[in-house]
């Protein structure tokens, strides 16, 4: 086998600014904004789906976004971050039943906002656990996401019935009470997840890239979703679920996310530091 020959630092400069055209007339033909998403993060996936299609360039495959509107669909769900799966990370559901719960069971009413819910699986996670602790009632749930056929695919709530052998793993070691299988009903090779945990949950499409406040809320989670994006739009993501949180609320991030360099550490305390649960500080009295 030949050698591949080596990419010069020409034609890396001339791909990152034909990347960045694609990103802009993205932004500017269908309102999707991944300009301040993590560049080596936009390049690889576009890269890859570039060799998948067989363009030559990425200014080729441009012109196709631009005047292909299904071709785009398939370079959105390259772009969107959709891995998760039920109970994702057992030890953070285990966590914020035993740190989050009990002060939520103090709230007459209970608002929570996932945001960057992908395919729906995470946010009936929350939902199972809620009913488990006596507080699903008195909860609304927002699940959001930029990329509306995950949300499509979410609000149906079916699952491949063979990673279901997974979730229910994740479930017992999240501190399941019942089983997983008592929350969806098989059929053929699918599940489909119970209608009692759909009635509570809103699905929205919203971009932290450019929408705004989402607000009063409980708990914020927003979990492996801020490692996409560049310290800019992490700042203003922060400042957003900031806002979007009341006073005490609780924020939920990826076990490889953090508060630090945010420019709003100040305003949380932490709950569970490895985990990455924070607390909103609550207004202190006038001395």
């Amino acid at each position: 086998m030949e050698p591949q020959p080596a990419i010069s630092d020409e034609q890396v400069q001339v791909e990152d600014i034909e990347i960045r055209l694609l990103l802009e007339a993205i932004y500017q033909l269908y309102g999707y904004d991944f300009r301040s998403y993590s560049p080596a993060s936009m390049r690889r996936r576009i890269m890859h789906r570039l060799t998948m299609s067989g363009f030559s360039t990425v200014l080729e495959m441009t012109d196709r976004v631009l005047r292909d509107r299904q071709f785009f669909v398939t370079l959105l769900n390259d772009l969107t971050v959709n891995v998760t799966e039920m109970f994702r990370d057992p030890e953070f559901y285990k966590a914020f039943r035993e740190e989050v719960v009990p002060v939520l069971k103090t709230f007459p009413f209970i608002k929570i906002w996932h945001a960057g819910c992908s395919t729906g699986e995470e946010i009936y996670s929350m939902a199972i656990l809620l009913e488990e602790e006596g507080l699903y009632e008195r909860a609304m749930l927002y699940a959001t996401d930029i990329d509306k056929n995950v949300l499509a695919a979410a609000k149906k709530g079916i699952y491949p019935i063979h990673a279901f052998k997974q979730y229910t793993d994740n479930y017992r070691r999240a501190g399941g009470r019942q089983s997983l299988s008592d929350y969806a009903t098989a059929r053929y090779d699918s599940v489909i997840m119970e209608q009692r945990l759909k009635r509570n949950i809103v699905f929205a499409d919203h971009d932290l890239a450019t929408d705004q406040v989402f607000g009063e809320m409980h708990v914020i989670l927003c979990r492996n979703v801020l490692i996409y994006f560049d310290r800019p739009l992490q700042q203003r993501v922060f400042k957003l679920f900031g806002e979007s949180l009341d006073m005490g609320g609780f924020l939920c991030l990826g076990t490889k996310e953090s508060l630090r360099f945010s420019g709003n550490e100040e305003s949380f305390d932490v709950v569970n530091r490895s985990l990455r649960i924070f607390r909103k500080r609550q207004m202190r009295p006038n001395a």
